[in-house]
């Protein structure tokens, strides 16, 4: 454990379910992990005990990716698990594929409506379609832009296959909103919406006072922090400033409120890691300003914020990070932005 996870408080130990088991963690309240084809390798899902018209059931949010893998867990939680009961309604906290992946399959195995924000079924159903300025393709002049001009990584991104619509095979026709503030009522138990940005277009977070648990998604994250990054269809973004704006509104909650994150294990502590959350990406800041001393691109940044090697897929990743942290630095008036003879951006300290 590194000492900022040492900080926090883990009350279920080490427990960590197998893939197609489940845990519980309050009355009414399962944790299922299932298993991602990622470095990334796991996400937490949560089941919650309810009734819609009468039928009892439960509520599942967050679905998992749509892999052969995701699958034949689901059939051993909805079997051996659940024991034939049925899911009444399917929740996505946002549209990322290990969150939106079997969506669709579930929903219309049980004919269970979809709920979300209207910014992450939009843009669900964009990816999943791979239209124009969310595919692939899109990307790669947007890379150029700031500075990739590896001809070998380059083709490899090219030659990537768009990973979305094979891990989301299909989103729900229709979805029911969920919007900020929002109380929703989940086998009698009240959750409040909590819509967070930057990592995402219109993140859900579900906040249950009377259990004090957050579930938290991708917002809230006990051992990373959470991707924030500028994307092709958003050029000129400013998801930083979106984010660290949004991990406010979890402040309030109180300290010693049970966190379910998406990724890790179930924690305490939520304005520890929060602050925990800022120092790094005040860290990181820092660390850009002292490389901008000269005009620096994106792609110039990625090893000062990034220590290793990464391949094409990480590489995208780590890029539009580093341009939100350009883009924050350059939207607070801290650096400027030039393009050079190239039609490169570069950014330097004012």
């Amino acid at each position: 454990m590194n000492p900022l996870e040492a900080q926090l408080a883990y009350p279920l130990g080490d427990t960590i379910p197998a893939p197609g088991t489940l845990h519980e963690i309050a009355p009414g309240l399962v944790w299922i992990r299932m298993p991602l084809p990622f470095a990334l390798d796991h996400i937490n899902l949560w089941l919650l005990k309810d009734e819609q018209e009468g039928r009892a059931g439960w509520s599942v949010i967050d679905c998992g990716a749509g892999t052969d893998a995701t699958r034949a867990a689901w059939e051993q939680v909805l079997g051996e698990g659940l024991h034939g009961a049925p899911l009444l309604r399917v929740f996505a906290t946002h549209c990322h594929p290990d969150h939106v992946g079997l969506s669709g399959w579930l929903s219309a195995r049980f004919e269970a409506p979809f709920w979300t924000t209207t910014g992450e079924f939009a843009f669900a159903r964009m990816m999943a379609a791979a239209l124009p300025g969310v595919d692939g393709p899109s990307a790669i002049p947007h890379f150029e832009r700031h500075g990739l001009t590896d001809a070998s990584m380059l083709d490899q991104m090219r030659s990537r296959k768009n990973y979305y619509p094979s891990l989301v095979p299909a989103v729900p026709d229709a979805y029911t909103r969920l919007q900020d503030g929002d109380q929703v009522d989940i086998g009698g138990m009240q959750w409040r919406v909590i819509t967070g940005f930057g990592h995402s277009p219109e993140h859900a977070s579900l906040y249950c006072e009377s259990l004090n648990i957050l579930i938290s998604g991708d917002m809230v994250l006990p051992r990373i922090s959470t991707n924030v990054s500028v994307f092709a269809v958003e050029p000129e973004g400013n998801p930083l400033q979106l984010y660290l704006d949004s991990l406010e509104k979890f402040t309030n909650l109180p300290e010693d409120t049970l966190v379910l994150p998406s990724h890790g294990k179930p924690f305490r502590g939520l304005h520890t890691r929060i602050a925990q959350l800022r120092d790094h990406h005040a860290e990181r800041l820092a660390e850009v300003v002292v490389a901008c001393a000269e005009p620096k691109s994106a792609v110039d940044i990625v090893p000062i914020m990034f220590r290793r090697q990464l391949d094409a897929h990480q590489l995208s990743f780590a890029l539009g990070e580093a341009l939100a942290h350009l883009h924050k630095l350059w939207r607070d008036g801290i650096l400027r932005r030039t393009k050079d003879a190239g039609g490169i951006l570069r950014f330097q300290i004012l």
